[in-house]
């Protein structure tokens, strides 16, 4: 079975340095829509959100047509205000390869979160081609080739969870 690409979208509030900007690189390519309100983003989207209730897992491909990235800076993001996407989901455990934040977990850019969730749903060309915009984009992967594999192979949420417990606890 062929599936399309997943559609990567970035809600970006402009609170960041836009030179530093992982998500306006990958819209000069092509390779995301930028959107900077909140309505514009699609409710049946898969929305990045390290404080969701639930962990990403593979078993969340069979209905993400989309991927949002909230692309700014944490302090000034109130989650509660986004509205109620069913589809919102946290990263398990990973390691940062930017050079801002190399080697820090769950300090990942916005390029980082969106490839592990390209990797996790099982589109590892995808994560790949995105990462590749930055000459340490690859690294993540690398980096995270362990951690990324199991989770990749887990069934769902609860398995991700245990896997990441390892990692961690």
């Amino acid at each position: 079975m062929v599936r399309d690409r997943i559609a990567l979208i970035a809600y970006r509030d402009n609170s960041c340095d836009p030179k530093k900007c992982t998500m306006k690189k990958l819209e000069r390519f092509g390779m995301l829509r930028l959107v900077n309100r909140i309505p514009q983003i699609p409710k049946s989207t898969l929305l990045l959100d390290p404080t969701a209730g639930v962990v990403l897992s593979p078993a969340d491909r069979a209905w993400v047509q989309s991927v949002t990235a909230l692309d700014c800076s944490w302090e000034v993001l109130d989650t509660a205000n986004l509205g109620p996407w069913k589809g919102r989901r946290a990263l398990p455990f990973l390691v940062a390869a930017n050079p801002v934040n190399f080697g820090k977990p769950f300090t990942l850019t916005s390029v980082e979160a969106i490839a592990a969730t390209l990797y996790i749903l099982g589109e590892e060309e995808q994560a790949k081609t995105i990462l590749a915009k930055f000459h340490w984009g690859l690294n993540f992967l690398a980096l995270n080739a362990e951690p990324l594999a199991e989770y990749a192979a887990a069934r769902d949420s609860a398995e991700v969870l245990k896997i990441q417990s390892e990692y961690i606890g």
